[in-house]
């Protein structure tokens, strides 16, 4: 039994990894202590500093989180968003701001035919309804297909993911002078992430900030 349409039962919802108490503010890991009242970055992001203001995200990407993104992503499983974008609402809450224009990661369009949907997008339309903000599910462009990028190293990603992304011709102006908020559905290195964020900022967005279901702690 589960307390409402598409929830989760007590045992997944015991055995999801939900993030909580002090995180990142660039990128949503979680972190050891107390907040002091001024900005926490972890190792990751100082390291190599991140072209969006704030991030946040909902899981840590493993045990029931890991088999609710695949299910999602490949799992042909799309209602999961319902449930999701809910929690990614409430992950989020100190990032959200009125007019804020919500955009998902894109994908090429021959992994989007392939797949039938964009789970991101799901994500996002689904976020949006919960918090009332506008969402624009194609406001960018992927130019190139990719290889799939698990397994790569940071270094990797980065250089693939270098001009494979843009705003679209035809939806930049949407984002002119407004707070881009980037969707996604794992955030492992932020390669991709960091290439919709340049992308959203040519199209002329204010700022840009991130909000994913799951992240890949460091630790992982």
């Amino acid at each position: 039994m589960v307390e409402s349409d598409f929830g989760l039962c007590a045992t997944c919802w015991r055995d999801t990894p939900f993030i909580g108490g002090t995180v990142c503010d660039s990128c949503g890991t979680p972190l050891p202590g107390e907040r002091d009242g001024f900005r926490i970055e972890c190792d990751d992001c100082m390291d190599r500093p991140r072209p969006w203001r704030n991030g946040r995200s909902t899981l840590l990407y493993r045990d029931k989180a890991r088999e609710l993104v695949l299910a999602l992503k490949h799992g042909d499983r799309p209602e999961i968003a319902r449930a999701a974008g809910a929690w990614m609402a409430r992950a989020g809450r100190e990032i959200l701001q009125e007019r804020m224009l919500v955009a998902p990661v894109p994908l090429h369009w021959s992994r989007l035919w392939r797949r039938r949907y964009n789970q991101s997008a799901l994500l996002g339309q689904s976020l949006a309804r919960a918090v009332g903000l506008e969402v624009c599910p194609d406001l960018l462009q992927r130019m190139r297909r990719m290889p799939m990028l698990e397994g790569l190293g940071a270094e990797d990603r980065f250089a693939l993911l270098t001009q494979a992304i843009r705003p679209h011709p035809r939806r930049a102006g949407r984002a002119q002078g407004r707070a881009v908020l980037l969707v996604d559905d794992v955030m492992t290195s932020g390669a991709t992430l960091a290439a919709c964020t340049h992308a959203a900022l040519d199209a002329g967005a204010a700022e840009v900030h991130i909000l994913t279901l799951a992240r890949v702690a460091k630790d992982d």
